[in-house]
């Protein structure tokens, strides 16, 4: 028998930023390892994330870094923009600036969201109130004395401070004692006086923390001074960021001199590059730690001395609103920068200072503000508990504390097995360590440092089970109840069945760190419209392997992460099935049908030999021999694909894969009275449960518009089609195409109500669409509704896209553009440029087939007769169609 293991328990020192990164962290790491864990967050703030730098509800107050780099994961860097749109800015873009009040509502949502998903594997608390001390135990854990009388066990410890406080002995007398001197102004309360009066005020120090405060006090009326000794205030960012720039060389090894010269080398190319000193500046960032540990003691000194500011004003920049405030203030002289410091300051009768500064010159205000920000030891009860026992000795430069990889070390230079920090006290190692791009990674490499020997422990004491496996006996890493879930997820999205993406999240749900779960789940989000944040779930997939997969899922997931980013997702695709043919998701993917949009195969020879390689591997089963029966029609061998449909139809009476093949043979073949009946029977019977119903009642829609019956099609639109019975991609690419063809072929009198099916689709979906089959749609949604500018909007976002948007879609939308402004001969040749390529979307043959009968209407308006004769002429000879014939009988001549 195993003994039951004790739950191991972390303590979090603080709440502010770093203390919940790192929490977010733990919870979803030790969630996917299925670790047990207790956490325990320490901090008197009625909210978790906000900390000093988040709690201010100014909504001038913006942070310092776009929004697409505060994301709370390393490796999902739209988070954070994706909940801004989420959460009532729907246009915000990644190079946007939000207010630091909606960044601490993010964490903090963010962390309630972790602690949600990781329930019944890691328990939290939160205790309002400090640590005063630390000392350990005897079995090797730590134990914090509490400012509120009690004590806390933990077994291991991170203490996220955040930055010293502001030493403030800068101050002389007649200031330091003065009951118009503000400390700390972010302390509760702290700005009441100044908010409340309308006298001058000194700020001392102008960086960021005097800008913020600038902007709160600043009215008509009142003066802010801001003085400091070299009077630079941080420099702004730019509008519209230039392009990014590589490190430059002969970094590493180089002394301080050489340094000197090799960045102002590397500023002043990228100045004649990109006319701007920003890219040069920020292509140093992800070498700066080295760079900082490379220089002596003595080359630190003389970098804080000369360079410090210069680099403080130039990296930790304003956003550009802010500064457009701050520039504004200056012009109208309520903000007025000196340069020097304090030399002394008097109380006068009235309560004003008398401040004289060092340059001669002699202000009054009624109060002087500390914004020089955080002192570089850390002198609160706890660090210095720590420093006194020798637990804990100050960094280099006497900043902060020195760490081995975060962990603390104590005055012999042992590592402290339970002790970690991260974020601000460890700028005397790493230097540039406050912001959250740093201080997300350290939070994930701290998580995986505190959850490792616990992971390994329960690694040796669990008995070795059998994995479960999917239906085409493929082994699962994952326990038996998720790999149900998994199988039922598979199976319907072979089927075309709904609930598999319900499936997938159920299987996720019960076992985080399944990679293949979260894998099909983004895919199915990328390709097929699911509900699903497609940039997080693919973070998880891909976490997860790295974690706990076998080759095959490791390959499965980077096959969708190149699909999702559009890099080589065909070749890797054909690669993985290569090597595991019975792979039945990655087999789905890879074939265009109703499901997905397949491998980018101009001529379908790449996907026909894919099914037919694969073929060994699933001896017949009903699912294989459905595809196989779809590219049979796409070859027009339709006697051979129809047989191949009844065969997997007798296997399996739900299989949509199959019945979509023999929908195409009915259509493809002129056969439409026989397939609009037997469809709709279908549709009605077995087909209630299909996922893609609306596709399937398109397809009768089809039959319906080729039998010249428009009152039908009307009826089965409203009935079957209309927004309110369809949304999201299946009204783009069903309901929206249907109506357009309907209106080519003159089917639909009146308006077509295109504007409401676009409403019913993410806008997001309908203008950045993430793959070419759907941006194909969305132009024609667009060309229906008469959207100009919306095409523009979406011909832009394709020309920056994959190669398959910028090739297809790019002259699409300009080509639908000059047919909704009746330019016609220009739309036609466009459009009959586009039809040898079209292929590459993705897609059938009668998906496609609206871009020829787009070109159709653009040459009879043109009136290109004999052009549009023969390619009458030639739909013709594919296939009997009354609507057709008509079209052909009315052209003159």
């Amino acid at each position: 028998m195993i003994p039951a293991r004790k739950r191991h328990t972390v303590a979090i020192v603080g709440a502010g930023a770093a203390g919940t990164l790192t929490a977010v962290q733990l919870c979803e790491t030790a969630t996917r390892r299925r670790t047990p864990l207790d956490l325990v967050l320490v901090d008197p703030a009625p909210e978790a994330g906000r900390g000093t730098a988040y709690a201010t509800t100014d909504p001038r107050h913006r942070l310092n870094v776009p929004a697409g780099g505060m994301s709370c994961y390393p490796d999902d860097p739209g988070h954070f923009t994706r909940w801004l749109c989420r959460h009532g800015e729907h246009t915000v873009s990644g190079a946007d600036f939000a207010t630091r009040h909606r960044y601490g509502a993010y964490l903090a949502d963010t962390l309630g969201q972790a602690i949600v998903r990781a329930h019944g594997t890691v328990s939290v608390r939160r205790l309002r109130t400090r640590a005063e001390s630390c000392t350990g135990t005897p079995g090797g854990g730590v134990e914090f004395q509490l400012a509120d009388g009690g004590r806390l066990m933990a077994d291991s410890a991170v203490l996220a401070t955040g930055p010293a406080a502001a030493r403030g002995d800068w101050a002389p007398d007649g200031l330091g004692t003065s009951g118009r001197f503000i400390r700390s102004p972010w302390a509760p309360g702290a700005l009441d006086g100044p908010l409340a009066d309308a006298a001058d005020v000194l700020l001392v120090g102008t960086g960021l923390t005097a800008v913020d405060l600038a902007l709160s006090l600043g009215r008509p009326g009142r003066t802010v001074h801001a003085v400091s000794r070299n009077g630079l205030l941080p420099q702004p960012h730019m509008l519209s960021a230039a392009g990014p720039m590589g490190a430059p060389e002969g970094l590493h090894g180089a002394s301080l001199g050489g340094l000197r010269r090799a960045v102002y080398r590397h500023i002043s190319k990228s100045v004649r590059t990109h006319g701007d000193w920003r890219p040069a500046l920020d292509s140093l960032r992800p070498h700066t730690a080295h760079l900082w540990r490379s220089l002596t003691p003595e080359e630190r000194a003389a970098f804080l001395e000369h360079e410090g500011a210069l680099w403080n004003t130039h990296r930790h920049r304003m956003a550009p609103a802010t500064a457009e405030s701050v520039a504004r203030a200056r012009t109208a002289r309520r903000l007025v920068v000196h340069t020097g410091r304090i030399a002394e300051a008097v109380t006068g009768a009235d309560g004003q200072l008398a401040v004289t500064l060092t340059n001669g010159r002699e202000i009054h205000v009624g109060w002087v503000i500390d914004c020089t920000g955080p002192g570089p030891r850390l002198e609160d009860p706890l660090w210095r508990s720590l420093f006194e026992s020798g637990t804990a000795v100050p960094g280099p430069m006497g900043m902060g504390v020195t760490t081995r990889d975060g962990r603390l070390v104590d005055t012999e230079g042992r590592a402290q097995r339970p002790l970690f920090t991260l974020g601000a006290p460890r700028r005397g190692e790493l230097w540039e360590t406050t912001a959250v791009p740093e201080i997300r990674a350290q939070a994930a490499a701290l998580a995986q440092e505190l959850l490792a020997p616990l992971t390994r422990a329960r690694r040796t004491t669990r008995r070795p089970r059998r994995r479960p496996a999917d239906a085409h006996g493929l082994p699962l890493s994952t326990h038996a109840e998720a790999a149900a879930a998994h199988r039922t997820g598979l199976d319907r999205v072979l089927k075309v069945r709904a609930g598999a993406e319900d499936a997938f999240r159920r299987a996720v749900d019960l076992d985080p760190g399944f990679a293949l779960g979260h894998a099909a789940l983004a895919l199915l989000g990328h390709e097929c419209g699911a509900e699903v944040d497609v940039p997080r779930t693919l973070a998880d997939a891909q976490r997860s392997a790295r974690e706990r997969a076998d080759e095959r899922e490791r390959s499965f997931v980077d096959v969708v992460t190149r699909r999702i980013h559009g890099d080589d997702g065909d070749g890797t695709l054909l690669r993985h099935l290569d090597a595991h043919p019975a792979d039945a998701l990655a087999l789905a993917a890879a074939v265009p049908t109703i499901a997905f949009s397949g491998i980018n195969d101009l001529d379908g020879a790449f996907a026909l030999r894919l099914v037919e390689a694969t073929s060994p591997a699933y001896d017949g089963h009903w699912f294989h021999t459905s595809l196989l029966a779809f590219l049979r029609q796409e070859q027009g061998r339709f006697h051979e694909a129809g047989e191949l449909a009844h065969r997997a139809l007798a296997a399996e009476p739900a299989s949509g894969h199959a019945v979509h093949a023999l929908a195409h043979v009915h259509y493809e073949s002129g056969a439409h009275e026989a397939g609009r009946d037997w469809l709709d029977g279908w549709v009605s019977g077995q087909g209630r449960g299909a996922v893609h119903r609306a596709h399937f009642s398109w397809h009768i829609a089809l039959h319906e518009l080729a039998l010249d019956d428009p009152a039908a099609v009307r009826r089965r639109w409203f009935a079957q089609l209309a927004p309110g019975r369809v949304s999201g991609v299946r009204a783009l690419v069903d309901s929206g195409s249907l109506l357009w063809r309907a209106r080519l072929s003159d089917s639909w009198r009146g308006a077509v109500p295109a504007a409401d099916v676009l409403d019913s689709v993410e806008r997001e979906v309908v203008e950045r669409p993430a793959t070419a089959f759907t941006a194909l749609h969305a132009a024609v949604a667009l060309a229906g509704a008469g959207d100009l500018a919306a095409l523009r909007r979406l011909r832009d976002h394709a020309a920056g896209a994959d190669p398959v948007q910028r090739e297809v879609i790019v002259p699409l939308c300009e080509a639908f553009g000059a047919l909704v402004e009746e330019r016609f001969q220009e739309a036609a040749r466009g459009l009959d440029a586009l039809l040898p390529v079209l292929r590459k979307v993705g897609g059938s043959a009668a998906q496609r087939e609206v871009v020829e009968e787009t070109l159709l209407y653009a040459l009879i308006a043109a009136g290109r007769c004999e052009a549009a004769r023969r390619l009458l002429d030639t739909r013709l000879d594919r296939g009997a169609a009354p609507r057709d014939r008509r079209l052909l009988a009315a052209l003159p001549g």
